[in-house]
């Protein structure tokens, strides 16, 4: 049976996977490849690197939003993920001499996901620990 009250979450989430298809094809073709944006500096083979793990994100959020009650552990897992990349990004802005402030909405694009996976979680009654600490599963014996 299907929670509806999650279908905002699952919507979201799917919402997120293209925004971090986007980045992938930044990473990919603009900054690594095609080399069109290179402040920061960051060598071709990393941006690829990148690019590649944002296309793991996003094909994870893909396919978890078609079960998102059964994947929250991969919501909870985003969160982390995107509030480490927010609080990076603005430390190193603030911080880091030069380091061009291009990338400021990229940190409140993210920052508002993550606080739409909470709410929208929260209100299809996930608890935080659904979010956060994977189910066991059980096996019959065989």
């Amino acid at each position: 049976m299907r929670n509806n009250n999650l279908k905002p979450l699952a919507v979201t989430f799917f919402l997120s996977g293209i925004w971090d298809s986007i980045a992938a094809y930044q990473y990919l073709f603009v900054i690594g490849i095609g080399r069109t944006i290179n402040k920061p500096l960051i060598d071709p083979f990393f941006a690829i690197f990148l690019g590649s793990f944002f296309l793991c994100f996003a094909y994870l959020q893909f396919l978890s939003a078609y079960n998102i009650q059964r994947y929250a552990f991969n919501v909870g897992c985003l969160i982390f993920g995107r509030l480490f990349y927010v609080v990076q990004l603005y430390t190193a802005m603030a911080f880091i001499p030069d380091f061009p402030s291009t990338f400021w909405f990229t940190g409140i694009i993210d920052g508002l996901f993550i606080i739409l996976y909470f709410v929208f979680a929260f209100r299809g009654g996930l608890s935080f620990k659904s979010l956060f600490l994977p189910e066991i599963a059980t096996f019959p014996n065989k």
